[in-house]
């Protein structure tokens, strides 16, 4: 292992690569602390302290887990990077029901950059909706939840001007961050944006390890590594299991030539998903919180009583019926987003083009038919794996004191292990290309 990583160090090319990507990662980290114009810096730092060890605001877990703890201190990277993951999955699904799109999806690299430009105009799109909410909750003095201090309603200031500086400040930054990723991409090494997003989860474990060391003491603390060692092993296990469906190819004779006779498999991956349905689920049930939110009741009257079960019921992470649904809309959105990415149709009708077939099964439906059998029953094991990782930072909240952003669960831990092991694998065959030895045995 040692020797790898001093090959690594030691090809001029792939050291370029990396100190790159470093560099890339160094300022994005920078920028996530440099506070936005005309926000007060030490009411935030005040609110952030007296809120330590409480969570976060609930309606902002997520995106705060994702910009690496930015949103809260209302820097110019505090959007992160999640209105551009967000302006992604609409894209997506937008295959479905645009023609347009899916006729793009299928042209090759000049469709795919196409897709990728209204992707990147929908981020901007995004990120200028996402920081005017964001700022208009900061005015408020309810972006910290049940934060009463004084400090906590006097975080930005209150002038139009100031508000929309603050708007385009935070927009530029989302903007800036999409730049980033796209050079890591190109000039660096593995996925700009998954990096950027790998960057922002790895730098709050320390912190939310951290929470749970001061109030539960050491024995859990080292409790919690030891299960997230674990789990970490589970998920690599996990993650890079897969069913492998075999398809024969016919041969063809065209002149003197002969096409076709060769042997290969359809990779059907236990967890087709990914982290999407988890990042539904949670943007569903944050729904609730924040009509609750803007309708709370003037000084001095009872809240409504769907306000109260509300915040009784849908509210933080830690009461059963929180949990059932959020597993529920887990294991839904993991069929629902794998029906969209994964077509056995298309898969049986792309074989049946190039004379394909699955030994056993004829050609056409019934191999889409077959293909959407073992489809169901992989994505039934892949959605309780999915919802029981998801669950572990609720559970964890209840019992060890930590926040929603357990690090060693939900859309945290699959992000981490996911984007590891795909930037390993990039380094492994970079070393492979030139010194005919990878980085692992």
């Amino acid at each position: 292992m040692f020797s790898a990583i001093g090959r690594i160090f030691r090809t001029p090319d792939l050291r370029r690569k990396i100190v790159f990507t470093l560099g890339i990662v160094a300022l994005f980290r920078l920028g996530s602390f440099i506070p936005t114009p005309f926000v007060d810096f030490n009411n935030v730092q005040a609110c952030l302290a007296s809120n330590k060890g409480d969570g976060t605001a609930g309606l902002y877990d997520m995106v705060n887990l994702f910009s690496g703890g930015a949103l809260l201190q209302l820097s110019i990277f505090a959007l992160g990077i999640m209105p551009y993951i967000t302006a992604s999955i609409i894209t997506q699904l937008l295959r479905v029901v645009i023609p347009h799109f899916e006729t793009l999806h299928k042209e090759g690299q000049a469709g795919q950059a196409k897709l990728t430009q209204y992707t990147r105009y929908l981020t901007i799109a995004l990120a200028v909706l996402q920081s005017t909410t964001l700022i208009t909750v900061a005015r408020s003095g309810q972006l910290f939840g049940s934060a009463v201090n004084q400090a906590c309603q006097n975080l930005v200031a209150q002038e139009w001007w100031a508000i929309l500086i603050m708007i385009i400040t935070m927009t530029a930054g989302t903007g800036l961050i999409m730049w980033f990723g796209e050079l890591i991409t190109e000039r660096g090494v593995g996925n700009g944006m998954s990096l950027l997003i790998f960057t922002s989860i790895a730098a709050s474990f320390p912190g939310a390890l951290w929470v749970i060391k001061e109030q539960r003491g050491w024995e859990v603390f080292f409790f919690v590594i030891l299960v997230g060692m674990v789990v970490i092993g589970a998920v690599v296990f996990v993650e890079q299991s897969q069913r492998r469906i075999p398809v024969q190819y016919a041969k063809r004779v065209v002149g003197r030539r002969t096409y076709g006779g060769s042997s290969t498999y359809i990779p059907i991956k236990v967890n087709m998903a990914g982290v999407i349905p988890v990042i539904f689920a949670s943007a569903i049930l944050y729904l609730p919180m924040l009509i609750a939110q803007f309708n709370q009741p003037k000084a001095g009257e009872e809240p409504a009583a769907w306000i109260v079960w509300v915040q009784n019921n849908l509210v933080y992470g830690d009461q059963p019926l929180y949990m059932l649904v959020f597993f529920l809309l887990v294991i839904g959105f993991t069929f629902f987003y794998v029906q969209i990415t994964f077509n056995p149709e298309e898969v049986a009708d792309n074989m049946k083009k190039y004379s394909g077939f699955i030994p056993g099964i004829r050609a056409g439906r019934p191999t889409a038919e077959y293909l959407n059998y073992v489809l169901t029953r992989i994505t039934s094991a892949g959605s309780l794996y999915l919802g029981i990782i998801a669950l572990l930072p609720l559970v964890a909240l209840s019992f060890f004191g930590a926040n929603q952003n357990f690090p060693f669960g939900g859309a945290s831990i699959l992000i981490i292990v996911g984007v590891g092991l795909e930037t390993v694998k990039q380094i492994d065959a970079q070393l492979q290309q030139r010194h005919y030895e990878g980085l692992l045995k």
